[in-house]
């Protein structure tokens, strides 16, 4: 099985820009420098934190594959031909016939598996019933709540004919489910007993992008959307930051991502929703990713289809509303965290596979007791929970298997011979740590300790994978004062964080001078007076912005 280059997707796919943020409080999680700025009224200066390494100024241009034997363009000379490179060569994806589409291959599925299978069971904790809806949408639904229509308007794709006939009335195929929800919810909520209402579907979603990129923004992703509806403000509001929690604690657990969570700024915010929540995380070029978001639909919805309840006083009342997603799109910002010139890095506890065992022999009276030996050991990993698989074939060297699966991700390698099987260890290599230096020699396989051994070097994998990764966001953020030192930081490739007051018009400003967008209000805020560093007036909070995919 050979790795394949797919020069297609980078004509296919296309980098685009666009993202947004997430909560607080519930969860306290790291968030290391999180304001160093003094932007107080006493000060205006700028204690500034400026790396000198691996600057970025805008997106990356793909350039031409110069060496035909190298399989993945170094990340560094090209961040987005090398994405592609990965997406082609670890098989996580391929490209649809359709313009901006693709096809998610079973080892890049088996990731989002992994997700559904985590998300799925809190969801299920915190009350959640999973259901179903049609993903063909009347149009009129779409055009009840005003903001929502207008902001949606440009990605719907239309269905105008069925059954060889033109439909009396056009059909959106799933952009969102706000309004069919709304429309079954006003049938099934009557009276306060009927809430709160709790669901979750796991569906596909169609949005006509023209500027698509695999995984992180194409015509059609799959991905869950939560919906609730509620008696009161308050409930609506502790369920979409509850959800913003969930969607943390995933990022930072279990795929190793140090996201920021937050509020997203008026402008940013979800169409229809009275307040939007986002985790934003850092990618390998410095680009913001909008993980997952969770909105305050406040009464907006149900004011639009009627969706009412009779409370306990006897009298009729909108229902207060939540919606709250993540897609495959974490998948992209999966390998862009933590992926390197040799390929996928996988944090164990979403890998498909957590231990690839390679059997190595010579001669042929060397084969069966090689490969009894890598059986059992598979056996014994197996019925330890482990993830585990065994490259048995002989048409590739150990040598090239080595390669491919360090590619694919796999955070640990076990390496079988002659002389591991007379000795009764076995060697271990740990995909985050290249070379000799991550390569043991001598592990025992005697279960009692070969099982804790493997399962404690899975656990300092994902540790380490956080680190990393938390240490290149916090080395990229610039605390400033001012809109020169922002317009500095941006122009560096690097996150802007300081204090924030203005309009919206001047927010506009921002994003049309220097390409990036307030990423969130970060739940965790410094304390202390501080300056809004475009008009100097008082501001209450600090913002981040970043330019985004």
């Amino acid at each position: 099985m050979g790795a394949l280059r797919l020069p297609s997707l980078t004509s296919l796919f296309n980098s685009s820009s666009s993202a947004a943020a997430l909560p607080r409080r519930h969860l306290h999680l790291p968030f290391r420098r999180l304001y160093t700025a003094n932007c107080s009224a006493q000060s205006s200066t700028a204690e500034k934190e400026i790396s000198s390494t691996s600057e970025l100024e805008g997106p990356p241009k793909l350039k031409p594959q110069q060496d035909k034997d190298r399989v993945i363009t170094p990340r560094s000379q090209d961040f987005n031909a090398w994405y592609l490179d990965i997406i082609a060569n670890a098989e996580l994806a391929d490209y649809g016939p359709v313009r901006g589409t693709m096809v998610i291959r079973p080892y890049g599925y088996a990731i989002w598996e992994a997700i559904q299978d985590y998300l799925n069971a809190k969801f299920k904790e915190t009350g959640h019933s999973n259901m179903y809806f049609p993903q063909f949408i009347p149009y009129s639904f779409i055009e009840k709540e005003a903001s929502h229509v207008e902001g949606f308007s440009p990605e719907l794709a239309l269905v105008t004919i069925g059954g060889g006939k033109e439909l009396e009335e056009k059909l959106v195929v799933r952009p969102t489910s706000e309004t069919i929800v709304n429309h079954m919810f006003t049938q099934w909520i009557h009276s306060y007993r009927d809430l709160p209402l709790m669901i979750n579907q796991w569906a596909n979603v169609t949005r006509w992008e023209m500027r698509t990129k695999p995984f992180v923004r194409t015509l059609e992703f799959l991905w869950q959307e939560g919906h609730t509806a509620h008696a009161t403000p308050e409930e609506a509001e502790m369920e979409a930051l509850q959800m913003i929690d969930v969607y943390t604690k995933f990022a930072y657990e279990q795929a190793a991502i140090p996201v920021i969570a937050g509020r997203k700024s008026k402008v940013e915010t979800f169409a229809g929703a009275s307040k939007t929540y986002t985790i934003e995380a850092m990618m390998g070029d410095r680009k913001a990713l909008q993980a997952g978001t969770s909105h305050n639909l406040g009464q907006n919805f149900s004011r639009a289809f009627g969706t009412q309840f009779t409370d306990e006083n006897g009298q009729r009342e909108h229902v207060w509303q939540t919606s709250w997603a993540i897609s495959t799109r974490f998948i992209g910002g999966i390998i862009m965290t933590h992926g390197d010139d040799t390929g996928l890095m996988l944090p164990p506890k979403l890998a498909p596979v957590q231990v690839i065992i390679i059997p190595i022999w010579k001669k042929a009276d060397e084969r069966t007791g090689v490969l009894n030996a890598t059986t059992s050991v598979k056996e014994i990993l197996e019925a330890a929970g482990i993830k585990v698989k065994i490259d048995d074939s002989e048409q590739r060297t150990p040598g090239w298997k080595f390669n491919f699966w360090e590619m694919k991700g796999v955070p640990l390698r076990i390496e079988i011979g002659p002389r591991d099987v007379s000795s009764g260890s076995v060697v271990v290599s740990r995909r985050d740590i290249p070379g000799k230096q991550g390569k043991v020699f001598g592990i025992s396989t005697e279960s009692s300790s070969f099982v804790p051994y493997v399962k404690d070097k899975l656990d300092e994998i994902q540790s380490s994978l956080l680190g990393v990764a938390t240490s290149f966001r916090d080395s990229n953020i610039m605390d400033v004062c001012s809109y020169a030192e922002l317009k500095e930081a941006i122009a560096q490739g690097k996150w802007a964080r300081g204090p924030w007051s203005a309009s919206d018009n001047d927010e506009l400003k921002v994003k049309e001078e220097t390409g990036a967008t307030i990423r969130c209000f970060p739940f965790e805020q410094p304390q202390g007076s501080k300056k809004c560093l475009m008009t100097g007036n008082p501001a209450d909070e600090v913002a981040i912005f970043a330019k985004s995919y």
